[in-house]
Parts: C-alpha cells; structure tokens; sequence
C-alpha cells in the first residue's frame, strides 16, 4: 500500500485535487480577467491595479463565512445559493465604503469531499462575483476528516476591492437631517439562523421541506434564498456622481450594531418602523418563536438588507436611479441630534 493509498484510508483522497482545479476553472473562465495575471491553480494570484488607471488607490478588504445557514442547506441538499451568500457578505461590506470589488478568494473545507456539493457551491460562488463584476482569484479545499463530520462542511470568503482615496465613503460627512433609505432584502440572507434552526428545526418540529402557506413555497426554498448582492446598484449611484455619505449593510446586529458604525457619535438613527411591511418569513419566525420585536430588530435585517444616508436634496436622485435599477427601496426614516445618553438607534 503507497502513501497515497494510507492517506485516503484515513479519509483525504489526494487524487481529486486536479479534479477540483478543472471544476473552478470550468465556471470562472466567464468572469472579469481585467487585473488577473495569473491562472487558477497556482501557489498565489496575481492581480495588477495598473489598468484601472486610478491616482491615489486605496484597497480594502474582507472577509466573512455563511454561519449555520449552511446547516440548512446540508439538511435540504441545496448548496449553489452559499456560494452565492459567501461572495455577497464580503462584497456588500466592502462596497459600503465605495470600494468596487477587484477580486475574490474562497477556502472550502469538507469532512468528506463531495464532487457534487462543491461543484453547486463553485456555482454559487462564480455566480456572485459575475453580479458583482470581480474576478475569482484562487481559493482552497479542504478535507478534514475527525475535523468535520461526513457530509459537514464550512467556507468563508475574501474579497479586495480599490477606491479612490478621495472617494472612501466613512460617515464622516452624516449631518442632522440627512435620510435613511433602506433597500429591500431578498430574505433572511445570512445571519441569525442560530435562531432560525432553533424556532422551526429544534427536536423535528418541522421537516425542511414544510410548506407554509404564510411564504407560498417550502421552509427550505425560503430559507436558502441567496443574500442580494447591493454592489451593481450602488456603483451606479456612485458613476451618476451622487453624494452618499454613509452606507450600511444589515448584517448580524441587525440596525442596532449596524448603523451606529457609519454615523457620527453626535447623531442617532431615527428608523421608522411602519415605512416598511415586514416579509412574512420574518412574521412567521415572531410568531412561532415568540421573539420580541426588539429581538427581531437587533438579529435580523426585518427586510431591508442595505441602508444609504443621503442628503434632503440628493433624494429625489436617488429615488429616481434606484427605481430605475428596479430595487425596492423605503424612506425608513432620518438622522436627528443625539444627546450623550441617548441611544445610537431609535425605533420609532
């Protein structure tokens, strides 16, 4: 017995890494190559800023996993849509300070490699950085035996994107008055679903594949839903030349965490909380999961994924090129005075 055969006798099989290598290389040969230097498969990637023509670039950098979404997923043998939540929880944090994703890396790890899961999950992953115009640079995979249990696996995402140094978005410019403009979730997306599990999945409550009239379609198919990649709206915004001062993506935290990040110590959020009507898996998880309204708010987005601050007089721009773009997007509320005991956020 070779080395080769011991190793895969104790759960890595040596053999499918050019497997993989074929399968990436598959499905990103259709994605950005502007930058690229280098081919997928190598020790590192190679990317150049040279043909951007920027003057005073600045990069900026991510990264992010999907959590225990991915235990759903395995659950319903679904897995193309966390390719496509991996590259979105990276390239959504990224663009909120103006930066327009360069290039994408993803580590995969498996207890046991699974040709089919992988392939979904490149899918997925090939699939978000075409909406959000980067390349995929490189990645790794990972079989982990005694790591990860057969069938388990996990991920997590890097991305960098470039802005110009004059151009970084930080809040710094928010003032009283200015207003909050949410953009509509796709869904859950790719945070509380510790919570999710506990409320439909705890001791076999409901199977995956549930259909709840309340969401028109089995709990699997609602759940999976891919978090909406903001990046393509908000780089036209910013082509057009108009003035956002601060951007949030509503991630763990919900508004709560989020939006305290991108506003000055001086100011507060002021969310109007009947500007927007709720989804109703939100309404659903409420109810069957008695989480209070303030729970709700501070672990899910509640259906708005991405805020913009704005100025009174940049509004109507925004109003009319986001409409244009076909987002769905609500006046959810304004940034008021904040005295020093106030809270960061207010639910109004």
């Amino acid at each position: 017995m070779t080395m080769a055969d011991r190793y895969k006798e104790a759960g890595v099989d040596l053999e499918k890494a050019s497997l993989l290598v074929e399968i990436v290389k598959k499905y990103s040969k259709s994605l950005p190559q502007k930058g690229v230097l280098s081919g997928i498969g190598g020790y590192a990637g190679f990317f150049s800023l040279e043909a951007f023509n920027l003057k005073n670039p600045v990069l900026v950098s991510s990264t992010d996993g999907v959590g225990t979404k991915i235990k759903v997923a395995i659950m319903a043998g679904i897995h193309r849509g966390i390719g496509i939540d991996l590259v979105a929880m990276c390239v959504n944090d990224i663009i909120t300070c103006g930066a327009k994703p360069l290039f994408f890396l993803d580590y995969l790890a498996f207890g046991k490699f699974e040709e089919k899961v992988f392939e979904e999950l490149i899918q997925g992953i090939v699939e978000g950085c075409k909406i959000s115009e980067c390349a995929l640079l490189g990645g790794e995979t990972a079989e982990m035996p005694g790591m990860y249990a057969e069938g388990d696996y996990d991920c997590a995402g890097f991305v960098v994107g470039v802005v110009e140094r004059n151009k970084i978005i930080d809040g710094s410019e928010v003032s009283i008055g200015d207003v909050l403009v949410g953009i509509e979730s796709s869904g859950i997306h790719s945070n509380g679903f510790s919570l999710v599990r506990k409320v439909f999945f705890e001791e076999g409550r409901y199977p995956v594949d549930h259909y709840f009239e309340e969401l028109g379609k089995p709990l699997a198919e609602e759940l999976l839903i891919p978090t909406k990649i903001y990046v393509p709206s908000v780089k036209t915004l910013l082509s057009r030349k108009v003035k956002i001062k601060a951007c949030a993506h509503i991630t763990g935290g919900g508004f709560f965490d989020n939006l305290p990040r991108v506003i000055p110590q001086n100011c507060k959020a002021v969310i109007e909380k009947s500007s927007w009507e709720w989804k109703p898996i939100f309404k659903l998880i409420k109810e069957l999961g008695k989480v209070s309204e303030e729970e709700m708010y501070k672990v899910f987005n509640c259906g708005i994924g991405f805020v913009l601050v704005v100025s009174e007089g940049e509004l109507e721009d925004v109003k009319a090129l986001l409409k244009a773009l076909g987002e769905q997007f609500y006046i959810i509320g304004r940034i008021e005075k904040r005295k020093p005991e106030e809270p960061r956020v207010v639910l109004v």
